[in-house]
């Protein structure tokens, strides 16, 4: 059988990747004026080309990927990376959390598997940007408090002007921060853009930050800046540090908490 013709809307997307590959990002305006579609169509068609092709997006258009190894992942496929490893890290950020307590938590698998470890707990608040986190939690005795925005589907995480509005009215005590990389020179970083904004917000308005991450983020650095390693207050990690990360945290005094094995 003859292979059938691609779409309108399969054309119009490879056309996009094009300008991508030659011009490395492109915003939407440059996609309403270039192809002569609305905002609404070329965002409906960023957002379906993440799923599938090496870009990644960001606030007002998006950016190509095609140099990256690692990608922006789906969170089903994220939690069946190092899921012992995220499990015994979430089992020690757990010790941390005492009755009383308000923890801010970012999105992410490690943080979705410490909020099922406080779910039977009481006293405590969680400050969360993610769905799946508040989803977990509730009907729990715990307070859970939303920070708005609109959901990033590969993380249900709500980014954006308008979460990052409602934080700064917050005031958080222990914030946990998943992150997709870790480095001295690169501080901790993230693969979404507006990800990095709202852990950002998140972690002004935090008293100390703890940054949680498996030994594969030791030594990389993804995209988007979060913070610098002096905003950090302790590590959170499944093996014992080495190299120039080890040398930081003993030179800056930064506290280290190890996973039980």
């Amino acid at each position: 059988m003859p292979n059938p013709q691609p779409s309108k809307g399969e054309r119009r997307r490879a056309e996009i990747m094009l300008l991508l590959k030659q011009q490395g990002r492109i915003t939407i305006q440059e996609l309403v004026e270039r192809l002569g579609i609305s905002e609404a169509t070329a965002r409906r068609d960023l957002e379906m080309m993440e799923k599938t092709e090496p870009l990644i997006r960001t606030i007002g258009g998006a950016m190509y990927d095609g140099l990256n190894s690692v990608r922006d992942l789906p969170f089903e496929e994220k939690k069946g990376l190092s899921y012992l490893e995220k499990e015994r890290i979430a089992q020690q950020a757990a010790k941390l959390i005492d009755e009383g307590d308000v923890i801010g938590l970012s999105g992410g698998t490690t943080n979705y598997l410490l909020a099922k470890l406080l779910k039977p707990r009481k006293g405590i608040t969680v400050v969360t940007n993610a769905v799946n986190i508040a989803m977990e939690l509730a009907g729990s005795e715990i307070q859970v408090v939303v920070t708005g925005g609109i959901m990033r589907h590969n993380s249900f995480e709500l980014c954006g002007p308008l979460g990052e509005a409602m934080v700064a009215h917050l005031h958080i005590g222990k914030m946990f921060i998943g992150v997709d990389g870790i480095s001295v020179e690169g501080g901790i970083t993230t693969y979404s853009e507006q990800e990095a904004q709202i852990a950002k917000a998140l972690m002004t308005r935090a008293q100390a930050t703890y940054a949680i991450f498996d030994h594969t983020k030791v030594g990389k650095t993804s995209l988007f800046s979060i913070a610098a390693l002096t905003d950090v207050y302790a590590f959170i990690t499944d093996a014992a540090l080495d190299g120039a990360l080890a040398d930081y945290a003993a030179e800056q005094g930064t506290r280290v908490y190890l996973a039980a094995p």
